[in-house]
């Protein structure tokens, strides 16, 4: 896949025209005669309004709540552009409603909150959580992003995800899971090395610890994590290492690198220490810590993923978050808890496995197959809403985090199949 050139004159212009923005908000009912009128407001809105009164759960009946996710930032890590304010965020957050909406047929309100204080932050989201179905957190830095999703998980009875940590996550847990497959490794014997130390770099090691790696090792910008150094924040230390390592010595005889840092954060020499069959993902956007045409020219025997579309194996968080949501919302499940994100990858997994259909080979211009060029799916894979969504949906009411009774999984799947058609 060639690499896709946008100026900056060609992304202001896409932005401004036809008109300013990516969203916009449309009814779903006619508003034509005076009866439509008077059924949309006054006086017949007030029946709707009466019943929600009476019983909570039929907002989710009468109103836009159950298809309805709030994208909710507050500017401190957007991209790779850094602290950039609230403001300056709403582009992305107005791409991530874009995303949500093409992808899963979610409907979104993007909320920029201008504040750095966890406890105003906390404050302004639970005030206005009523509004919605879920809430997907975004560019919110670490360490306050845990504490802000921990708080918020705890405080709503709706489904709330940083997708920072967690759709990076579900997406490289699948690929290390088929790269495993591949390579005849088992993620329990792994020697995996995590380089990076932020949101998305914790929220991935405690995926794959809670999916059986035992031994990971984190690096962040002072060497490896371990229990000697008396810098570490309380989220690092879940992850201090017991044995006073090295930075060459980290990579000794290791299976897999996730790099979720900067470019050069490791090198050509750290991957020459590892096992044979190296599983490399350099993740950092939009240069990666290692390009692949490097790695390959170092490590023939590498499985290599990155964070761009124009090379193989990309670990893209759309294929994550619109039907993780998707499969949360339509169960009402409470939380987003982490027997759901299991479920996602392992779906996710799984189709990259099946036969890919002819639109995606020429979407993509080139033949997929499961293999070491292609171990996850494509974002336009349409049969992500049905195998991912689904195996979410199950996974809530299997673990409790929905309450529903006599839900039809076949049914369901069935459903998602004709949204896909439509």
């Amino acid at each position: 896949m060639s690499i896709i050139k946008i100026t900056d004159e060609e992304a202001l212009s896409y932005h401004q025209y036809p008109r300013p923005g990516k969203i916009s908000v449309e009814t779903t009912k006619p508003v034509d005669t005076l009866k439509d009128l008077s059924m949309a407001y006054t006086p017949g809105v007030a029946v709707p309004c009466l019943a929600i009164e009476k019983n909570p759960q039929d907002a989710y009946l009468y109103t836009a709540k159950s298809n309805l996710v709030a994208v909710i930032s507050n500017g401190t890590a957007v991209l790779g552009l850094g602290n950039i304010g609230a403001l300056a965020s709403k582009p992305v957050m107005e791409g991530k409603g874009v995303l949500f909406k093409k992808f899963s047929g979610i409907d979104c309100y993007d909320i920029e909150v201008d504040t750095q204080s966890i406890d105003r932050f906390c404050s302004v989201v639970s005030a206005i959580a009523p509004t919605f179905g879920g809430i997907n957190l975004e560019d919110i830095k670490a360490p306050e992003c845990f504490e802000i999703e921990r708080r918020l998980t705890e405080e709503l009875d709706i489904p709330v995800m940083h997708d920072d940590q967690h759709g990076t996550a579900v997406i490289s847990a699948a690929a290390i899971l088929n790269a495993c497959e591949l390579t005849h490794k088992k993620l329990q014997n792994l020697k995996i090395v995590v380089v990076g130390a932020g949101a998305a770099a914790i929220s991935c090691a405690r995926l794959y610890r809670h999916m059986g790696a035992e031994k990971i090792i984190m690096l962040d910008s002072r060497g490896v994590v371990h229990n000697g150094r008396s810098d570490l924040n309380e989220y690092k230390r879940e992850f201090a290492s017991s044995e006073y390592l090295t930075h060459s010595q980290a990579f000794e005889c290791a299976d897999v690198v996730v790099g979720l840092s900067k470019p050069g954060s490791f090198t050509i020499e750290d991957i020459m220490r590892m096992d044979n069959d190296p599983i490399i993902f350099a993740l950092a956007n939009p240069t990666p810590e290692i390009f692949p045409k490097d790695i390959k020219k170092a490590r023939p025997d590498a499985i290599v993923a990155t964070g761009r579309s124009d090379f193989a194996n990309q670990v893209n968080n759309v294929l994550g978050f619109p039907f993780i949501f998707r499969g949360a919302l339509d169960v009402r499940a409470k939380k987003i808890n982490i027997e759901m994100k299991v479920a996602a990858a392992k779906a996710l997994a799984e189709l990259a496995k099946q036969k890919v259909p002819d639109y995606l080979h020429k979407l993509y211009d080139t033949k997929l197959k499961f293999g070491r060029e292609y171990i996850i799916p494509k974002p336009f894979d349409k049969r992500l809403i049905v195998e991912v969504s689904s195996a979410v949906a199950q996974a809530a009411i299997e673990s409790g985090s929905s309450m529903m009774k006599n839900f039809d999984i076949q049914a369901y799947r069935e459903e998602l199949k004709r949204r896909i058609n439509e």
